[in-house]
């Protein structure tokens, strides 16, 4: 077992639950809960590596023949065009929200941003939930609820999908129980908007981000943070938007930190410092594994190999927060986060490979399916010709 993931787990909940009566130092308590979502959210993203064999068409030694014929997961994985248009669509996302607050009612606004992310958490924490509940066992697991259901629609693929639309599902008791205890939760926090429920969906937000999402590859993560880089910059040296959106914005996009308890006083940290370089973090810590030669089958988040590039990338992450935390205290100003954290992840991955010499593995790696089946018809082509 991976004691550091167990503490990390453990923190999360005790710096949540600690802070709401004891003040922890603010540059501290970020620091740390920052530290274990991390550590946490890119171990559990280890289980990404099975779906990505499954989608490759490997097959799972350890199960059962029925389930091996269940069609593969699907798995999130960014395209290198994406990349390129993050910024462009993040943009254009982030000024029309500025116009929103500034052209129409604020709290109309926040109303109907709260419905919205709602709902969205209340799959977060369902998600995030349901394996908690699992691991008691019993009838949580052993009670099951099944059934397929598939309606056909007369819509335009490009607007409706594929026909037809699969609404079955398979789930588990723990999982009916998560995704009622959420919705209670996600009504409390539409009506109240305490601070310490948003920092709950924040962190489910958080979890459930980069353990089911995947860059891709090297390049595509490097492309996506520098266009990132430039971003921030633009948005919050350049203009009053971001600091605007962020002040007025009423929603679980930020992670609230105490700084007084009485009077309550609060500084924040947006999801996208945590959740972006989180992205890159977990790709390098499957590159870990890759690296280490880790079955896919079974995923064991748990399992101990050699990690240079994730934890490197880790270190440099927090040198690069806690250079944020500096400038912004030394001077009394908002500062874009990743102008500190964007050169420290990618500084810190590539001297690791430059030191190790790994450098055109590091590039060559990759987690997209259809580049894996190029390689693999050019080394039959290769073959052949020999």
């Amino acid at each position: 077992m991976n004691t550091l993931l167990v503490a990390s787990n453990v923190s999360i909940f005790l710096l949540w639950a600690v802070s709401q009566v004891i003040l922890i130092p603010y540059v501290v308590h970020l620091i740390l809960l920052v530290t274990c979502l991390l550590y946490t959210a890119c171990h559990l993203s280890l289980v990404l590596r099975e779906e990505q064999a499954l989608c490759r068409g490997e097959v799972d030694p350890t199960k059962s023949k029925e389930e091996q014929e269940k069609p593969p997961p699907i798995s999130e994985t960014l395209r290198k065009e994406d990349a390129m248009q993050f910024p462009l669509v993040g943009s254009a996302s982030l000024f029309g929200l500025y116009c929103a607050f500034k052209y129409f009612d604020k709290e109309t606004v926040n109303l109907i941003l709260s419905a919205y992310f709602s709902l969205i958490g209340c799959g977060a924490i369902t998600a995030t939930a349901s394996p908690v509940l699992s691991m008691l066992g019993g009838p949580l697991t052993s009670i099951k609820f099944t059934k397929e259901i598939k309606i056909n629609h007369m819509l335009p693929e490009f607007i409706g999908g594929d026909s037809p639309w699969d609404l079955s599902f398979d789930v588990t008791l723990a999982d009916v129980v998560s995704f009622f205890g959420s919705t209670v939760f996600a009504a409390v926090y539409f009506q109240k908007k305490f601070w310490f429920l948003n920092n709950i969906m924040g962190i489910c937000f958080c979890l459930q981000g980069i353990e089911r999402f995947s860059l891709g590859t090297y390049k595509i993560g490097a492309i996506l943070l520098v266009g990132l880089f430039f971003y921030d910059i633009f948005w919050v040296f350049g203009t009053e938007v971001m600091v605007t959106v962020a002040k007025n914005l009423d929603g679980p996009i930020k992670i609230l930190f105490p700084r007084s308890l009485d009077p309550l006083e609060l500084s924040l940290l947006g999801l996208g410092d945590i959740v972006i370089p989180g992205f890159f973090l977990a790709l390098l810590l499957r590159f870990d594994a890759h690296n280490a030669k880790l079955p896919y089958f079974p995923t064991d988040v748990h399992a101990n190999f050699p990690k240079p590039y994730f934890h490197s990338a880790l270190v440099g992450y927090l040198l690069g927060m806690g250079m944020t935390m500096f400038v912004m205290i030394k001077f009394q100003a908002a500062q874009p986060a990743l102008l500190y954290l964007v050169p420290a992840c990618l500084g810190s991955s590539l001297f690791t490979a430059l030191v190790r010499g790994e450098m055109k593995a590091l590039f060559d790696y990759s987690e997209e399916a259809e580049e894996e089946e190029d390689k693999k018809k050019k080394e039959d082509e290769k073959k052949k010709e020999d």
